[in-house]
């Protein structure tokens, strides 16, 4: 199964559910809130007929959970050990945006060192609380597409990342929520980044040091995940920071992420002016 959510001009943000190839509506706003609604299949009404414009996934999670440093490959490129526990960190629900939206910055891109970040996205489904890992597992909804672009400049001024990953608007995903009976990480998944068409990062889940499951069952043990939280789960190796010299992105590049069995972004980089204060 297969859910998104859109944007119409006459009916709003609606989650909406592909059944048998046609896209049926539903009263939620977003997947998040779809899923926090008991008997939400029961819900769904006719399929809508208005054209529709895309949205994140979920666009109003309570909480994003990040996780770095986890594919093996990537950790080997950056020179760090492999981790004993999950490298963690939170993005705010305002960082979210479409899958095929433009990543507009501030200011000159090149001065922000902005690189990319080819992602699994899990999205939870039930309230998940001191879980095992079997728990954990039985608590995700689906799967999606992330690119967690980072502005190196910003997440090097101290030992704490936030400031280089929380940048509005920079964090696509979607285009669509994957249930798992249709796509499975632990079989191991694709992932690609292309940047220009060039393809940058070539991954596969089964490279993860913690897999989604773990990841969950680990955070639920210091905070509470429910219907609509996001957890990134990390990236393959291939980032731009790891290259010699280091690459960044610039206005006009156009950035491809794409998970085997689960969907493609695409986005634009471009720049807007600063606003003044």
């Amino acid at each position: 199964m297969r859910l998104r959510t859109v944007v119409s001009d006459t009916h709003g943000s609606r989650a909406e559910v592909r059944v048998d190839g046609d896209w049926f509506a539903s009263p939620a706003r977003d997947v998040g809130e779809l899923l926090a609604s008991p008997n939400w299949i029961a819900a769904l009404g006719e399929r809508p007929s208005d054209a529709v414009r895309s949205a994140p996934v979920v666009s109003g999670p309570g909480k994003i959970v990040c996780c770095g440093h986890n594919y093996r490959a990537h950790i080997a490129e950056m020179n760090r050990p492999t981790p004993e526990f999950p490298t963690l960190f939170a993005k705010f629900a305002d960082t979210l945006t479409a899958w095929d939206a433009d990543i507009a910055l501030p200011g000159a891109a090149e001065s922000l060192g902005l690189d990319w970040e080819a992602e699994l996205a899990v999205v939870v489904g039930v309230p998940l609380r001191h879980a095992d890992r079997s728990t954990a597992r039985a608590a995700i909804a689906g799967y999606t597409v992330a690119n967690d672009f980072s502005m190196r400049a910003w997440q090097r001024r101290t030992s704490q990342w936030l400031q280089g990953k929380a940048f509005e608007a920079s964090t696509p995903l979607g285009p669509e929520l994957v249930t798992p009976d249709e796509a499975d990480p632990a079989d191991g998944l694709r992932i690609i980044c292309r940047v220009n068409g060039v393809e940058e990062q070539s991954g596969s889940t089964d490279d993860l040091v913690f897999d989604p499951a773990t990841l969950l069952a680990y955070i639920s043990e210091f905070t509470t995940l429910r219907p609509g939280d996001v957890v990134l789960t990390g990236t393959p190796g291939g980032v731009g920071a790891a290259a010699t010299p280091p690459r960044h992105l610039r206005p006009g590049d156009v950035v491809e992420t794409e998970i085997e069995g689960i969907g493609l972004l695409r986005n634009r980089i471009t720049t807007t002016e600063r606003q003044s204060r």
